[in-house]
């Protein structure tokens, strides 16, 4: 008999947005767990995004209003659940301690749901390293619980796309759009986190 636990099978795709301000600051972060067999699926229909534009990857602070709302639209058909996590408040020059604080409890929610791996779009080296340590230390309080975190870059894997049209849309219900976030709503839900900043 082995103390490990069973390694969870399900994988996620997260990216984030966020808005540093002295007052009404916050950071997302959305993980897009997409049913196993729509996977594909979800890469095709991220791909046609794109359109005849000559982009390695879709990039939700580059669409008009006309993108976005088709870009949620075809992100809705897809099986799936998006958590989401928005943490607040984010003053100027604290992204990174409040991406921390809102990828903690992401990674207990995603654990819950039977995801082991969690695919983060990358940064650079050093952010990319403080979400090891950050995933490392959630996986050490919530048991030693079967948890893998890495970093893929955004061209290379269009379900991480998904993520930032998830991301995007709670972005803009926040700051007073709820168009694209209404799109979507029978499939995100949201975690309020308190960041300390």
């Amino acid at each position: 008999m082995t103390d490990t636990p069973p390694a969870p099978h399900g994988v996620a795709y997260a990216d984030e947005s966020f808005l540093e301000a002295d007052s009404g600051g916050f950071y997302v972060i959305a993980a897009a767990v997409i049913e196993n067999h729509g996977i594909e699926e979800a890469r095709q229909e991220m791909l046609a995004l794109r359109g005849k534009r000559r982009t390695n990857k879709t990039h939700w602070t580059e669409m008009d209003p006309g993108e976005r709302a088709h870009a949620a639209k075809m992100v809705a058909t897809l099986e799936g659940l998006h958590i989401v996590t928005v943490g607040r408040p984010v003053p100027p020059k604290h992204q990174d301690r409040a991406r921390a604080k809102c990828l903690q409890p992401l990674v207990a929610e995603l654990n819950g749901y039977g995801v082991g791996t969690l695919f983060l779009e990358a940064r650079n080296a050093k952010q990319d390293k403080w979400d090891i340590k950050t995933v490392i230390a959630t996986r050490r309080a919530l048991g030693k619980i079967n948890f893998n975190v890495a970093h893929l870059y955004g061209g290379n894997e269009p379900l991480l796309w998904v993520a930032d049209i998830v991301a995007g849309a709670v972005q803009a219900s926040r700051r007073g759009y709820p168009a694209y976030r209404n799109v979507l709503d029978n499939q995100v839900y949201e975690i309020e986190i308190d960041t300390g900043c």
